[in-house]
C-alpha cells in the first residue's frame, strides 16, 4: 500500500480548518498531519513536520499566505502549496504563483475536485481554478512579447506538449523514452526561452498558443 499524502491546514478561522479536516480524512489516501492559523506557524510546521501539501489561505493576520509559499518553497522544495482562498483578485493570483504555489483554488470548490487537486500537487502537476486559470492565461496573453517558442527544438515541444497536458518530469521521461533528468533539463531550457518562472507558467503559454494535442 502506498504511503499517505500528509496535509498541512493552514487557515486563520477554526472552524474551516475543522471542515477541511473532516472531509479530508474520509479519504484513506490522505493524512492531515498538521494545522496553522497564520503564515508563521505554517512555516514552522512545515519545518517540523515535512508535509507532503500545504493547503493555504492568503488572507491571514501576521504573515500572509503569499509569504508563507515563498518560505516554504526555499525552506523545502519537495513540499507543494496549494492557495485555497476566498480571493480571485490578480494580486492575489499572480503573487502565489508566483511564490511558488502549485495551485490556486477557491472555497467554493466542491470537495472531489480538492481531493484532486491535492492528488494532483502531490504528482508534481498544476491544478488552477477555471477562473483563475482564465485570468492567468489573459495576463500572459498581454504580457507576452511572443518571443519565444520559435527557439525551442522539436524535443522541447514535445516536452511543452506534455507540460500543458500536466504530466510529471517522471511521466514524461517515460512518455518519451528518455532519463529525468534529460526532462529537467529540456525544462530548464524552455522556461528560459519562454522567459517565464515555472512549469505552470509555461503550460498556460502552451495552452494559450494552442500547442496542447
Amino acid at each position: 500500500m502506498s504511503e499517505k499524502i500528509a496535509i498541512l491546514i493552514v487557515d486563520d478561522h477554526a472552524v474551516v480548518r475543522q471542515g477541511l479536516r473532516t472531509f479530508l480524512e474520509l479519504h484513506d489516501e490522505i493524512q492531515v498531519v498538521g494545522e496553522a492559523s497564520n503564515g508563521a506557524e505554517a512555516v514552522d510546521q512545515t519545518r517540523r513536520l515535512q508535509p507532503d501539501v500545504v493547503l493555504m489561505d492568503l488572507v491571514m493576520p501576521g504573515m500572509d499566505g503569499i509569504a508563507a509559499t515563498s518560505r516554504i518553497r526555499a525552506l523545502s522544495p519537495g513540499t507543494k502549496v496549494i492557495a485555497l482562498t476566498s480571493f480571485s483578485g490578480e494580486e492575489k493570483v499572480f503573487g502565489a504563483i508566483r511564490a511558488g504555489a502549485s495551485g490556486y483554488l477557491l472555497k467554493d470548490i466542491s470537495p472531489s475536485d480538492l481531493a484532486k487537486a491535492i492528488q494532483a500537487a502531490h504528482q508534481g502537476k498544476a491544478h488552477l481554478h477555471p477562473q483563475i486559470a482564465k485570468k492567468l492565461m489573459d495576463e500572459f496573453a498581454d504580457q507576452a512579447k511572443d518571443p519565444s517558442h520559435n527557439e525551442l527544438t522539436e524535443r522541447e515541444l514535445e516536452v511543452l506538449n506534455l507540460i500543458a497536458q500536466g504530466l510529471s518530469n517522471r511521466e514524461i521521461a517515460k512518455e518519451l523514452r528518455i532519463s529525468v533528468k534529460t526532462v529537467k533539463t529540456h525544462v530548464s531550457n524552455i522556461l528560459g526561452k519562454l522567459h517565464v518562472a515555472d512549469r505552470t507558467q509555461a503550460a498556460i503559454y502552451a495552452i494559450k498558443k494552442g500547442f496542447v494535442e
